[in-house]
């Protein structure tokens, strides 16, 4: 998780894709040039079986010279030939 978020930081597009699992990789990965990311905090991690996980985390970030905002994401990985690769990520419900 860590890594997908530095390489997001540095529009590592290569290495998104790369670590992105093959049937919901997308063909390219539109960054938003004007957004700068502040950090990320991982919430929980956890073993969902023995080739699946799960990475809650909320990343920072600013757009332009913007207020800060956060994106809070539930992140699935699932293990394939021993690397983890991102499934999918979905908000979660915070009410």
């Amino acid at each position: 998780m860590r890594s997908r978020y530095s390489a997001f930081v540095l529009h590592n597009e290569s290495y998104l894709l790369a670590t992105w699992q093959q049937d919901k990789r997308p063909d390219a990965v539109p960054f938003e040039r004007d957004i700068k990311w502040l950090g990320l905090k991982v919430i929980s991690s956890r073993m969902l079986d023995a080739g699946s996980a799960e990475v809650e985390f909320i990343a920072r970030y600013r757009v332009g010279g913007g207020s800060a905002a956060r994106l809070h994401e539930r992140s699935r990985f699932v293990c394939e030939a021993g690397r983890w690769l991102y499934v999918e990520g979905e908000q979660p419900d915070t009410t």
